[in-house]
């Protein structure tokens, strides 16, 4: 009480001491009740001081008035002073709609928040109040309405719970939790502390309790069934709602009348625990098939229910059965608001889920979901960005080494006339140490993936999936593009390829479960790949059919792995130093050195040089185990933000002490992690530790050093002349690459790059000038001055700057050598002759347009003869010299071939013509970029069809052209020579164009530098 003196009074001179005790003193003394409303009480006991110590001296006066029918902690107390007794009616001056009753007769009727103001009058004037004021603290309010609440007592059916605590105990550690501390501890402590059950509820929608009294409550039926009510009742049951039973009564076998069904329906948390029961209508049905599957094999939900559904299924499930209700249980957490509130409808504080799936897609929403603290029944603050870093940093990534892998195997089939399938019974041993590492690593993963998914750990596995994913594209793709893309021969480039594939598809069968949209959108693709005698799965026809991959132990290598990982310690280490420095990896450097205590760890990393010389640009790498051969020495800084808070005064002395650590003292710490200062055990985070050079070794100003727990790294930071100028050179190609991409090229497009340095004769231009090979090896793309040739089909151009010069770039077409004249259509194509319901007609059907894409089958044969002739929903049979064609046949070895199309048995043989029985013309596409249009550069377009209708004029031919192609007719221009000099006029006869080849220009698109 002393202590809230300050709380109660402004100042001193307010109260007089009388005297200090202890408040103990006080316990058992009995007080005079501020109200005389229930003072007959006093004869149980009330009135009296009692102790407890959940009173704290932090908020209001350090005295609680207990009321025990209304809080808690109250009946607690109460009860263990016996003041009150838990089976006694509770004294409750509170009606249902929370108003004060007849008891009270100073404010009965009035509603107990707004009497506040008359009591405190009423204490006033009877001389009993000594201040008034108001304190914020915590308070209950109702989180739909957000008005105050009140606790009150009221009389309720309970089951009992505390005799069985030890059994409950017993059958939760039968049960294996994920993760392990919440069945040990939150679950645990909350089974430990077990109170009696309240199963009643005072509503009148909800589930029955069947209990049967008498007026006195001596005598209880409890009914086990519906035919057991009607047999007590004698009236025939068909609804168990309260209306239909509640009126029902059962004779007393004491004599005591009629039975009444009490009014309380049961807490809806008792039917949930009931589940595994009601769902089978035991014991009434299924008896068998529910003793075999229960207890259940797995069961998941969110951190509170270990209040809720765990906890009731485990209370009935032991006292019912004696055993847990379930073998194995996931916990999540919860997803809160960013803010870290609950997610509500009513504030809206959350993103609209569907427009985040929307705008980022299903599977990034589910992967930043099950890779979050929630699946560690920890909670989640949900944030857009979070969502949008997965598509970014994961998605993105993995999309583009697929579409890599796919855009080389294409390559290859076009280049080299090899077609790809996969077949991992035949595949052979790539000899590529890389190679070997993806293939270890992946196996490694797939080990650990069923190990970790056996034992429910989803907060483990998801992470290395992920991280996965980042080591196939930043570390497998990167170094190995140029095999990728056969620059080091076909047979090392298959070698690459099939194991990209390898990996590629072992992942997407991992991340399926998780990520099922992208890994079905990549599958549907990669299966075409697939060697079909390889394939083990009946059916393969969706990524989610297949089994998961097995594990092949006989190509993981720990070794391999061990070096790879060693390798790319060593390139991070000098990307940090690069990046401290502001070097850019585009500038090469002479040399890096690499010192390791181990030197076994320098053979691995000497057996990968290749990779840290490319992919630090760096010309030499230099191997020791000695690094006081060059001079280096460590220091240590205090972590001033972590030490100055824990250590208070003693940080300025201790700051001293740690920058006197000797060299040997801090190479002790890198090992243990700890290290003791002046009494103080410092750790890892505590201390930052840097290199520094020995001047006298010559070293200082030439390398920049920096190091892990393992391996220091030291970088030769001097570039001289010519590897600024090869930088420069570097910086030219990158401009180069990226509008490559801003024209939506790929590699196989066929370019050359004009270019222009202004002003003339300055630095830049030389080093163009000198580096036209390097360029050209680099970019595969010739690279001559402007100006462009008139003929030439200019993709994309841009302006930009670069040390100091203007560097004009523009992109063209391919070669522009004239290609060889078209003779006879480009497409394929069948002539076709129907004759439905007596009237016969002519016409074509392109078999492909433009010439490689959009092929036909029979379905869709049959679909576009019924929209060209007009046959509506009619079934049309085709037959080729009397033979009807099935769907099994290849419609491109029919090309040049007439049809004959009926709806009843087989014609006679169709007259033949060895030329399009329609007028056609051809269309060359000159200048479009790929990615924008279909596949072929070369199309037909058939003027009309069938024979005799639906000419082409000049605006249907421009039309029809830009659906060839995928392009928008107002973006094309149509000529009738290569060189694009002679526009084809708008008034131009279409009829003329019969046989002849239209040149097809696509409006170039301009990129701002």
């Amino acid at each position: 009480m002393e202590a809230r003196l300050g709380a109660l009074f402004k100042s001193e001179s307010e109260y007089t001491i009388l005297d200090k005790f202890q408040g103990k003193t006080l316990k058992g003394k009995k007080y005079k009740p501020l109200f005389p409303y229930f003072a007959k009480c006093g004869e149980q006991g009330a009135f009296q001081v009692v102790l407890d110590n959940y009173v704290k001296e932090e908020e209001g006066t350090g005295v609680v008035h207990q009321a025990p029918y209304f809080g808690a902690d109250d009946f607690r107390v109460c009860t263990e002073y016996k003041i009150i007794a838990r089976d006694q009616a509770p004294i409750c001056p509170v009606d249902a709609s929370g108003c004060f009753t007849s008891e009270v007769t100073d404010f009965v009727g009035q509603y107990v928040k707004d009497a506040d103001k008359n009591i405190i009058k009423w204490l006033k004037e009877n001389g009993r109040l000594i201040n008034a004021s108001s304190f914020k603290h915590s308070y209950p309010f109702c989180w739909r309405s957000d008005t105050p609440l009140i606790y009150k007592a009221v009389p309720s059916w309970f089951v009992r719970v505390e005799h069985m605590v030890d059994k409950l105990l017993a059958n939760n550690d039968k049960c294996y939790w994920v993760p392990e501390f919440v069945g040990e501890k939150r679950f645990g402590n909350w089974l430990r502390d077990a109170r009696d059950w309240a199963i009643s509820r005072n509503r009148y929608w909800g589930t029955p309790i069947p209990l049967w009294v008498s007026d006195d409550f001596e005598e209880v039926v409890c009914i086990g069934s519906i035919a057991e009510l009607e047999e007590l009742s004698g009236v025939k049951v068909t609804d168990l709602h309260r209306e239909s039973i509640d009126g029902l009564t059962i004779p007393s076998r004491c004599g005591k009348g009629a039975l009444r069904r009490i009014t309380e329906v049961f807490d809806c948390w008792f039917e949930s625990g009931s589940m595994p029961y009601a769902q089978a209508h035991y014991p009434f049905e299924n008896r068998k098939e529910f003793e075999d599957t229960f207890p259940a094999d797995f069961i998941a939900e969110g951190i509170d229910q270990t209040r809720g559904w765990f906890y009731t299924l485990l209370v009935l499930s032991t006292a019912l059965f004696g055993k847990p209700p379930f073998k194995n249980v996931i916990v999540n957490g919860l997803v809160l608001a960013s803010d870290g509130q609950k997610m509500s409808k009513r504030k809206k504080n959350y993103p609209d889920p569907g427009l985040v799936v929307q705008q980022y897609g299903a599977d990034a929403l589910r992967l930043y979901l099950i890779n979050s603290p929630v699946v560690r029944a920890e909670n989640l603050r949900f944030k857009e960005e979070g969502v949008r870093d997965v598509l970014k940093d994961v998605f993105l990534p993995w999309y583009n080494a697929y579409r890599f892998l796919v855009q080389n195997v294409q390559r290859l089939q076009k280049e080299d006339d090899i077609q790809f399938l996969y077949n991992e019974n035949t595949t052979k041993q790539s000899d590529n140490i890389m190679d070997k590492w993806v293939l270890s690593f992946t196996q490694s993963l797939i080990q650990f993936f069923k190990a970790e998914m056996d034992a429910y750990r989803l907060y483990t596995v998801v992470p290395r999936l992920v991280k996965f994913v980042d080591m196939l594209t930043n570390w497998y793709v990167r170094t190995n593009r140029r095999r990728l893309k056969g620059e080091s021969g076909t047979e090392d480039c298959l070698w690459a390829l099939e194991t990209l594939f390898s990996v590629l598809f072992s992942m997407c069968r991992l991340m399926a479960p998780f990520t099922p949209f992208i890994t079905e959108m990549m599958y549907q693709n990669l299966r075409h790949l697939i060697d079909p005698a390889s394939v083990e799965e009946k059916d393969s026809s969706s990524i989610h059919y297949l089994m998961l991959p097995q594990v092949r132990e006989s190509v993981i290598d720990k070794r391999i792995e061990s070096a790879v990982c060693q390798m790319q310690s060593v390139i991070e280490l000098g990307r940090v130093i690069r990046d401290r420095r502001t070097l850019p990896v585009k500038y090469p450097l002479k040399e890096v050195v690499v010192i390791h205590q181990d030197p076994e760890a320098l053979k691995d990393i000497q057996s990968l040089q290749k990779y840290i010389l490319e992919e630090l640009n760096v010309r030499q790498l230099t191997l020791s185990t000695d690094k006081d051969k060059y001079g280096i020495r460590l220091r240590a800084e205090p972590d001033h933000m972590v030490l100055g808070k824990r250590l208070k005064a003693a940080f300025k002395s201790i700051t001293a002490s740690i920058k006197e650590l000797s060299n040997e003292q801090l190479e002790a710490f890198q090992k243990t992690g700890s290290i003791t200062v002046d009494g103080h055990e410092l750790h890892e985070d505590d201390l930052r530790l840097m290199y520094t050079f020995d001047q006298s070794s010559g070293s200082a100003t030439q390398y920049e050093a920096h190091s892990d727990a393992q391996v220091l790294v030291l970088l030769d930071v001097s570039p001289d002349q010519s590897m600024m100028d090869e930088g420069v050179a570097r910086e030219v190609i990158n401009r180069i690459q990226k509008l490559r991409k801003k024209g939506h090229l790929v590699p196989s497009d066929e370019i050359t790059v004009y270019y222009r340095c202004q002003p003339e004769g300055q630095y830049l231009g030389s080093v163009i000038q000198a580096h036209t090979d390097f360029i050209l090896a680099t970019t595969k793309a010739p690279m001559m001055p402007l100006p462009v040739p008139k003929n030439a089909t200019v993709i994309i151009e841009e302006k930009t700057q670069l040390k100091g010069s203007d560097l004009e770039l523009t992109i063209v077409k391919g070669s522009s050598a004239p290609r060889a004249p078209l003779n006879g259509p480009a497409c394929s194509y069948v002539n076709i002759r129907v004759k439905v319901n007596n009237k016969e007609q002519e016409g074509v059907v392109l078999l492909e347009n433009p010439k490689g894409d959009n092929r036909q089958d029979l379905d869709k044969l049959k679909k576009v003869c019924s929209s060209i002739f007009g046959t509506n929903n009619t079934q049309l049979r085709f037959f080729n010299s009397g033979t009807e064609l099935t769907s099994k046949i290849d419609l491109q070895a029919l090309s040049g071939k007439t049809l004959s199309v009926t709806t009843g048995s087989a014609p006679g043989p169709a007259p033949t013509t060895d030329s399009l029985l329609c007028p056609y013309v051809n269309l060359l596409l000159c200048n479009a970029q790929p990615a924008e249009c279909q596949t072929g550069e070369v199309g037909t377009l058939l003027l009309l069809n069938p024979v005799g209708q639906n000419g082409l004029d000049f605006s249907g031919l421009l039309s029809e052209a830009g659906k060839v192609f995928g392009l928008r007719s107002r973006r094309l221009k149509l000529y009738l020579d290569e060189d694009l000099t002679q526009e084809l006029p708008a008034d131009s006869s279409v009829k003329s164009l019969d046989t002849k080849t239209l040149f097809v220009r696509v409006l170039p698109t301009t990129a701002e530098a």
